[in-house]
């Protein structure tokens, strides 16, 4: 018997498209859906690693403080954020020259150590007749209008601020230009940008955004192009992003559209350091990856409110996941940094940021799958054993792709989680203690724990030195983790390129397949249909995948099925 569904959808300007997906599972119905908006970009490396922000850095010393502050406690991270406080007067693209003088020294500083930086760019652009950008943008008549053609002027962080009418191609070119080293000043090639507020907010606009009548090139108006202004936003700013530097741009963006994927990461927005909204963003982010943005994340703390240490160890442990990894806090609340809730706490969050960092290599290597066929880079359990009916609503545990299944602490307090275990062996990433599914146990759990297991049949590839960042990371050598099924077969795949360029789209690149074989035989190959479904590609079913590679059959696994490092 099969069960109907209904659902009722309404489109403000009365016109709407309907696409049907046929799938039939998860995997292809993730393709189908790419194939009509697009892929994720395939990121730079960096963006990977661990992002430090709050509202906001006060000064050149606080942020020469915070970044020496991750080498004496240990801790790698790749990128240092500055909120809307390091401008002058919620003027973007400029500096606040009283306390970020020369703000090219201090990039270059930072960037000394192979980390990046980003600023802060929202939409709206203030009025002020000494604002260059204002003016200029003024003269040329692309500002937003009112119906009866002057520009409209909405409130936001400045002030009066009008906004870019980025749904103009002209427009859109334009402000990608403004993102050049000689137009925005104390900028360099290591300086990433965030674009917030891009609904657009507005603070006096009905329902905080603009009047469904405001008028955009071409003569229509702003109710027909609201969901997708802040994507052109986005795709304009990435586009100066990528001129500048002729390298993959990094923007992150809070407003996103159908297609959003193509051009960067997302994150949920405003959240607060609350038990329930740690709890909440694992499937808000497994969602997103449903919806082609696998490339988002929650703000690890929460935005608002002060986390006991307790809750930012939890949100660390559980945020190395989250494909975007950033912490960040408000202007108003205490200070943050990971080695500040004493040494106990210092320590866990080190070695949660550390796993991280180790597991970059088999992290890359599914977001390549994610660029190649739209494959999410979590996953819920669902996704990837559809048969399995105890997987329908499990949203306290997540797939990091196919061979990675965490189950993180949740609760306050907690001294034991409830695991589940879909069919199959699975091997505990701590222990190498080897369990059976299906099964349903409690898990005793300290403040060091985070349950997390190995698939049996996988393979997964890890860089375990301990480095300041991604880039100290490059020349490392690797450790191949093997977890073998009841046959003692496994497969895996590594995706390899230079982190940054393009050049991986003419063929610069390396992918190579990883197959065990009974127990005992470790080869390197070209990759085949099951190492791809192990990259990431393909989703659990592994379609198309055989029983050679995939090593059906019975038989005890034994000591020897433990992981072992090569």
């Amino acid at each position: 018997k099969r069960s109907m569904a209904s659902s009722h959808w309404m489109a403000e300007s009365g016109a709407m498209d309907l696409f049907l997906i046929p799938g039939p599972s998860p995997p292809a119905v993730l393709r189908q859906y790419a194939a009509l908006t697009g892929t994720t970009q395939m990121p730079p490396q960096f963006a990977l690693g661990y992002h430090q922000c709050r509202w906001n850095y006060r000064d050149e010393d606080d942020v020469a403080q915070v970044d020496a502050g991750f080498d004496t406690h240990d801790i790698p991270y790749d990128v240092l954020w500055l909120d809307i406080e390091h401008t002058d007067g919620k003027r973007y693209m400029t500096w606040d020259k009283s306390v970020f003088p020369t703000p090219k020294r201090m990039i270059d500083d930072v960037a000394s150590r192979g980390r990046k930086m980003v600023t802060i760019v929202d939409p709206h652009v203030k009025k002020d007749e000494n604002y260059a950008i204002y003016k200029e943008a003024e003269q040329k008549r692309f500002y937003v209008q009112k119906p009866d053609g002057t520009d409209f002027d909405g409130w936001c962080w400045p002030g009066s601020s009008t906004y870019l009418d980025v749904t103009s191609p002209k427009v859109r070119e334009w402000w990608a230009g403004k993102f050049a080293l000689d137009s925005y000043h104390g900028s360099t090639t290591d300086l990433y940008i965030w674009n917030d507020m891009n609904e657009p907010s507005v603070f006096n606009g009905p329902e905080v955004t603009m009047q469904k009548d405001l008028m955009h090139h071409g003569g229509v108006e702003h109710r027909e192009v609201h969901n997708a202004f802040g994507m052109y936003y986005h795709a304009a700013t990435a586009d100066g992003i990528r001129r500048r530097n002729d390298e993959r741009p990094f923007v992150l963006s809070r407003a996103f559209f159908a297609g959003t994927q193509r051009v960067g990461p997302i994150w949920t927005g405003d959240n607060a350091a609350d038990w329930d909204h740690l709890r909440v963003s694992l499937p808000m982010v497994m969602t997103l990856g449903l919806t082609g943005l696998t490339f988002s994340g929650a703000d690890v703390g929460g935005f608002f409110g002060n986390p006991d240490a307790e809750l930012m160890t939890r949100w660390y442990q559980m945020g190395i996941y989250y494909p975007f990894f950033r912490g960040h806090a408000h202007l108003d609340t205490k200070r943050r940094e990971p080695w500040l809730f004493g040494d106990d706490s210092t320590a866990l969050i080190r070695a949660a940021i550390r796993r991280r960092y180790q597991l970059m290599p088999y992290l890359y290597t599914l977001f390549e799958a994610a660029h190649r066929e739209g494959a999410p880079v979590t996953r819920a359990l669902w996704y990837e054993f559809p048969a399995d009916h105890h997987t329908l609503d499990k949203e306290d545990a997540v797939m990091l792709g196919p061979a990675v299944l965490v189950h993180p602490v949740l609760h306050a307090g907690a001294t034991q989680v409830t695991v589940y275990l879909p069919e199959g062996i699975w091997y505990d990433m701590d222990t190498n203690a080897v369990h059976r599914g299906p099964k349903t146990f409690d898990y005793p759990v300290t403040m060091a724990d985070t349950p997390t297991f190995v698939r049996g049949g996988y393979i997964i590839v890890r860089r375990d030195r301990s480095r300041r960042s991604t880039a100290a990371m490059a020349a490392d050598p690797f450790t191949v983790i093997v977890a073998p099924d009841e046959a003692g077969n496994a497969v895996g795949e590594v995706y390899l390129d230079d982190g940054k360029s393009f050049q991986y789209q003419t063929g610069a690149f390396s992918r190579r397949a990883l197959t065990f074989t009974a127990f005992s035989k470790l080869e390197c190959s070209a990759p085949v249909t099951a190492s791809a479904a192990a990259g990431g590609v393909g989703g659990a079913a592994a379609e198309g995948a055989t029983a050679e590679t995939k090593g059906a059959g019975a038989g005890g696994a034994g000591a020897a099925a433990l992981p072992v490092s090569a």
